[in-house]
């Protein structure tokens, strides 16, 4: 006979559970976002060219969103705690290994496919799963601060790590990346329970007379994720949120994220510094996403997307003409950085209005899928014109008209929900 075990602080519980699962997506994001100061370090150390070095951080981000799907099927059928110290431990092991590396194939295998696997089942879909199941009331609010995440690892890590390569090389920065995600396998274990039920609580914001959502059936995980996409592809709005999703992968991680830095320094700024710049870029992007989760809970998500979308390619567009001095890229860093992912929230809520609370979860992965392709493509895209051209002007010019196009996409999804009143 299982006995709920009593955690403290009652029904807030949930943010206990949510604060965890904050500390797991900032991990895997100083994860993603390590290799853009390995770049030139990996360079230096082996010889390797500028598009060898971009393929493996492309392959990493195409992994980090093809898992989604699955990992949202994955923590349906074993759990989300078995499957989150896992990806932790695949993502610790890998990154470590790669101190090891001697051979390109090596750097595909531990920085590409291995910690892409891991982090895959620490992202975005983890963040909707857990606040779908913890939470009844402020589902936007606290998916945009999970979200936020990805920008405070951003903040906390990119100026380190950056400091870690420009005086110890590349291997102090695989080192610590493992070490992150190795110390939050105790915290998961001991502070994370499956659902609210194996407690004794409630989803946070649930009435107390309201029905317990039910325990979805054990199903195969194959079928389940083929089987929700073989819905979600027969409707419109599956791929509008799909394309959109591609251009915000292909205009931020894969582009800035990854090529930023090398950016910079072509023109002359060295890593600290430029690490920096995508620092401040999390500062506004760790406020710019949380307000717009609240922002989604109150208003059109598709005007929302609009505004997002424009900003960025115009912000993208407007930055390989600066003269990078310290005003001009502080410009691009808080126009940019204030919607770096601010377009989860609302994409989420779409997702949700359009295709249900059962199906949303592997139906968003298969967005964020998408994201993790476009980003992957940029990655890559960017290397390959630094090494055609000798410079990134083409490739933030076309990211920016991009941008433009997801603005326009955003305005034709169907399937906006019926705004309820928000208690105040």
């Amino acid at each position: 006979m299982h006995i709920a075990r009593k955690r403290p602080f009652g029904q807030n519980y949930a943010f206990v559970v949510a604060g965890v699962v904050f500390l797991c997506l900032l991990a895997s994001a100083g994860l993603r976002s390590a290799p853009s100061v390995m770049l030139i370090p990996l360079e230096q150390a082996f010889g390797w060219s500028r598009d060898l070095v971009s393929l493996s951080a492309a392959i990493g981000i195409f992994l980090y969103g093809l898992v989604g799907p699955f990992a949202a099927a994955l923590m349906q059928r074993f759990g989300i705690k078995r499957v989150l110290v896992l990806a932790l431990v695949l993502m610790s092991a890998s990154t470590y290994a790669s101190t090891y590396m001697s051979e390109p194939w090596h750097l595909v295998a531990t920085w590409g496919v291995l910690s892409g696997l891991g982090s895959g089942c620490v992202a975005v879909v983890l963040g909707a799963t857990v606040v779908n199941r913890w939470f009844s009331t402020n589902r936007g609010l606290m998916m945009g601060i999970l979200t936020a995440s990805t920008a405070t690892g951003t903040l906390l890590f990119l100026p380190v790590l950056a400091w870690l390569a420009q005086t110890g090389g590349w291997q102090p920065v695989a080192l610590a990346v493992a070490a992150g995600a190795a110390l939050l396998v105790p915290l998961v274990l001991l502070l994370v329970p499956e659902r609210p039920s194996d407690i004794g609580l409630r989803p946070y914001g649930m009435a107390p007379d309201a029905a317990p959502a039910a325990t979805a059936p054990a199903v195969n995980l194959f079928a389940a994720t083929f089987g929700v996409l073989g819905r979600a592809v027969q409707r419109r709005t599956f791929w509008y949120l799909f394309a959109t999703f591609f251009i915000c992968g292909f205009t931020t991680n894969g582009l800035v994220g990854t090529h930023l830095i090398a950016m910079c320094a072509d023109r002359g700024i060295v890593e600290v510094q430029a690490a920096g710049l995508l620092a401040l870029m999390g500062v506004f992007d760790l406020a710019g996403t949380t307000l717009s989760g609240w922002l989604t809970d109150r208003f059109d998500a598709r005007k929302l997307l609009f505004l997002y979308y424009g900003l960025r390619g115009i912000s993208l567009i407007y930055l390989p003409f600066t003269d990078f001095s310290f005003v001009s890229l502080s410009v691009f860093a808080v126009f940019y950085g204030l919607d770096w992912i601010a377009t989860v929230p609302p994409t989420l809520r779409l997702t949700t209005a359009a295709f249900g609370e059962r199906d949303a979860p592997v139906v968003f992965g298969w967005v964020v899928a998408g994201h993790q392709v476009g980003a992957a493509s940029a990655a890559f895209f960017g290397g390959y014109m630094r090494t055609l051209t000798g410079d990134y002007l083409e490739a933030f010019v076309i990211a920016g008209m991009t941008g433009i196009l997801a603005a326009i996409l955003a305005l034709m999804i169907r399937g906006e929900p019926r705004r309820e009143p928000v208690p105040a």
